[in-house]
């Protein structure tokens, strides 16, 4: 559909039937975080699966995200006001490998988490509702919003390189809390949410 303004482009995530991220249950190997992690054999989470997480997606046209409609429909929708764009690399990143391994400390925030990349890649794993991990394969125009409260953490693969845009509602909050966090409010309004409501 041709478009002339963000106002007529629409901000819902694709169809699940249309969405092409790959997902799947990890194994239980120690051996690096930035491998996959595929079970043998693999065993794909479907993305109506990671939608009833409360996990949101888009494929967006990452070459033209300054001036894509799309993206701006999506931010006035959910009210994106802030962003920002980050590189991690070896490189560019201080202490690297450190700084990888407490982004994969399983944690949750009390904001929604969003990112956007650009270029590279990366993996982001959530809890499904019998706490079993899912791997979320992220490549460039893949889109992706975590609910607040849910459990997840995040890591680069072996490329070793993604450049992201980060959005946010408001100032940014970054402060991950790690696990156990049952507690808190978010996690207590995620659980309520996504994994006791559609049980009822």
């Amino acid at each position: 559909m041709a478009v002339g303004t963000s106002s007529q482009v629409s901000a819902e995530p694709q169809p699940a039937d249309d969405c092409k991220l790959q997902a799947w249950y990890m194994d239980d190997s120690k051996e690096d975080q930035r491998l996959p992690h595929k079970c043998k054999p693999n065993r794909p989470a479907s993305i109506a699966e990671i939608r009833k997480l409360g996990v949101l997606s888009w494929q967006l046209d990452a070459d033209n995200h300054e001036n894509d409609h799309t993206l701006k429909a999506i931010r006035a929708d959910r009210n994106y006001s802030y962003q920002d764009v980050i590189t991690i690399r070896p490189d560019t990143l201080p202490n690297y490998e450190e700084k990888l391994k407490s982004f994969f400390e399983e944690h949750l925030h009390t904001d929604e988490e969003i990112r956007y990349i650009l270029e590279g890649s990366g993996y982001f794993d959530v809890r499904d509702k019998q706490d079993r991990w899912i791997r979320i394969a992220l490549n460039k125009g893949d889109m992706i919003v975590l609910p607040e409260g849910i459990y997840h953490r995040f890591t680069l693969d072996e490329v070793n390189y993604v450049k992201a845009m980060r959005l946010f509602v408001g100032e940014p909050v970054w402060t991950p809390f790690n696990r156990p966090q049952d507690d808190k409010p978010s996690r207590k309004k995620y659980v309520q949410t996504f994994l006791t409501a559609s049980e009822a």
